[in-house]
Parts: structure tokens; sequence; C-alpha cells
């Protein structure tokens, strides 16, 4: 059965959903530093507001799930979240990162416009329930392991418990060991849920472990898949973007570089434009 799309409204700025402009979710994969954060926040404001898009400034204060115990995980709640609240009073930007755990929501929902449940843990009841209670809209990544319609019981664990909104991203679906292959028609499927949908382009040419102690990654397919999604028909893109991708600390190989993302954006907001105008007529996507 497919649900009504309920718009979701981002800290009373603006809203992702049908007939909204494009939103982009995108930042560094991890806080390194202050230097970077602010030349990304800075550089990715510039370019979204030259061409429309709604932005949602990303990046992680704690990433609990890298491969290797010695891989650097970020600088934790306590200064991650406080450099986070700088980066968006300073550039005037809504903020999204992860929430790994139940005892992170407090203080992550006090800081961030938008809770990110990382795909591993979409499942993960105590956590959707708890992030879901803080009002705050939830983006829920669906995992690796999941189809398109078993997102269908995560989203009602999120709306019985009173998110203040919903977001859906499609980041790639395990093929075999240390690959991803991407569904396209997990996008509408999982629109039928009644969610906007967003396409994490970055994550979806991921390799993971696929570089021994660390995740591996295609980086010259991110193209080829976010304008790919943008035919299908989406809501907004997610993409993890670094000025040196080959030295970011985390997710360097899938990162796009900060340099090319305005071009990149510029053609996927023209196949998007078009596709909104098709499902706007009763069309289902495509171009």
């Amino acid at each position: 059965m497919t649900e009504t799309m309920q718009p979701v409204e981002i800290a009373g700025r603006f809203q992702v959903g049908p007939g909204q402009p494009l939103c982009l979710l995108a930042g560094p994969c991890v806080i390194e530093s202050e230097p970077v954060m602010r030349q990304t926040a800075g550089c990715l404001k510039e370019i979204c507001s030259g061409l429309g898009i709604n932005l949602i400034f990303k990046a992680s204060f704690d990433k609990a799930n890298r491969t290797s115990l010695e891989s650097y995980r970020g600088p934790g709640a306590g200064e991650g979240l406080a450099l986070l609240a700088a980066i968006g009073r300073e550039f005037e930007l809504p903020l999204v990162s992860d929430v790994h755990e139940s005892g992170q929501v407090a203080a992550a929902a006090a800081v961030l416009d938008v809770l990110q449940i990382p795909a591993f843990l979409c499942r993960q009841t105590d956590l959707l329930v708890a992030a879901a209670q803080s009002g705050k809209p939830v983006n829920l990544k669906k995992g690796q392991f999941a189809a398109p319609w078993d997102m269908a019981h995560a989203t009602a664990k999120i709306r019985a418990a009173g998110a203040g909104g919903l977001l859906l991203t499609e980041r790639g679906s395990s093929f075999g060991y240390n690959n991803l292959v991407v569904d396209m028609r997990s996008l509408p499927l999982m629109r039928e849920l009644g969610c906007p949908v967003i396409f994490d382009a970055t994550h979806s040419v991921q390799l993971p472990g696929g570089a021994g102690g660390t995740s591996g990654g295609q980086r010259r397919f991110v193209p080829t898949l976010a304008r790919a999604a943008a035919a299908v028909g989406i809501d907004g893109l997610f993409m993890e973007v670094h000025p040196d991708p080959d030295r970011a600390l985390c997710d360097g190989p899938n990162s796009w570089p900060l340099g090319q993302v305005e071009e990149l954006l510029r053609q996927v907001l023209a196949i998007h434009q078009l596709t909104r105008a098709d499902i706007a007529g009763g069309g289902h996507g495509g171009v």
C-alpha cells in the first residue's frame, strides 16, 4: 500500500519532498579539523546558494563502524558537536550527523537539525525510538542487507515514536564480498512508504573492507550513479566531499573532491528538474 508523501521540514528553513528544491546533505565523512570543516562548509554554501539547492551540512563526530580499531573515528561527541554547532552558526546551515547509540541522542539533538541512523543500525529499535523521540527529523539509511520494502518496519518504529519527520536514504546493497550495487528500483519503492528519498552517491561506490584494514571505493562512478538516481526521481542527494579526498582520514576513496562538486550538481540538478516535472504530471520518473 502506498503511503501519502509527507514532506520534512528542516529547522524551519525549508522542506524536503515533492515539489521542493533539491536538497544536498554533504560534508566530510568525519570531523578532521576546523580548517577542513570551514573550507568545506563555506564552499558548499556558496555553490548551493548559486544553484538554488537547499544544503544540510554533514560530518560525523564519531564513526563507530570503522573497519579497523586503528582507524580514525573522529573527535567524539563533546568536541565534535561543539565544532558542528560553531560551523552551523557561522555559515547559517542546518546540520546532520550520525548517532550510533541511544545515549548519544540527547546531546546530538541539542545541536543537530537532523539525526542520521547509519545503515548498519537501521533495525536497532532502541536507537530508532530514541532518535524519533527527540522530535528532530531522522535520516534513516537503508541497510546494505535490507530490501527496500523491509524499510516499512523501520519507518513504522520511527513514526510511532513521534519523529519530527523522516527521510529514507539509499546507499547500495551488498553484492558478494566487498562490493555494493545499486538497484534503482529501490528509490520509487521507498517513496511509496511516504518518505522523501535521498540517494547517497558516495557510499554507494564504497567497497566495504575492500582495502584490507579500511574500505575502498570507486570514486569515478559517483557521477554515473548520481545522474541515474536523479533520472529515476529523488528528493535529495547525499555526498561525502573533501578538499583532498586522497588525504582524507575516512572514506577518501569514495569521497568526491570539493573542487568538482559544482559541475556534478549542475548535471544532477538539470536531470532532477526534468524528472520532477514528469512526476508532477503523473509519471514515475525517468527521462
